[in-house]
């Protein structure tokens, strides 16, 4: 498991680390079944405190991403599909919702708006 955090962010590390393991859930790259680091170890190997591990381990269970057994360590649980891609197609929602407030601000049209998201559709598919 990889996760980069920004110090100069203005998003507290958990939350980072929340949204990193989140992400690598949905996406597949970390499956079920895949033991996370504890949280000792997670908080060394991030440079952060046990807290701050804590926390981010917390909202993730919370959420039924992961899966805390007592002598066992931590794993990531199986989700269900259909609610993975519910809660992506509202977090979309959610960030079109605030691209097209910054379109209005900005004075762009709808066929402005619709141009910029397709040229980043198309570099997106390019890589």
């Amino acid at each position: 498991m990889h996760i980069i955090l920004s110090r100069t962010s203005g998003t507290p590390l958990y939350e980072q680390i929340v949204s990193q393991v989140r992400d690598a859930v949905w996406s597949g790259d970390l499956p079920p079944g895949t033991p996370l680091p504890s949280l000792r170890q997670l908080a060394k190997d991030l440079e952060v405190s046990l807290i701050t591990t804590t926390r981010a381990y917390n909202e993730l269970a919370a959420a039924g991403l992961i899966g805390q057994q007592a002598g066992r360590g931590t794993f990531v649980l199986a989700q269900d599909a259909e609610e993975t891609r519910r809660r992506l197609q509202a977090r979309l929602d959610a960030q079109l919702d605030d691209a097209v407030a910054t379109a209005v601000l900005a004075g762009l049209s709808l066929d402005d708006l619709t141009e910029r998201t397709a040229r980043r559709w198309t570099a997106a598919h390019q890589q």
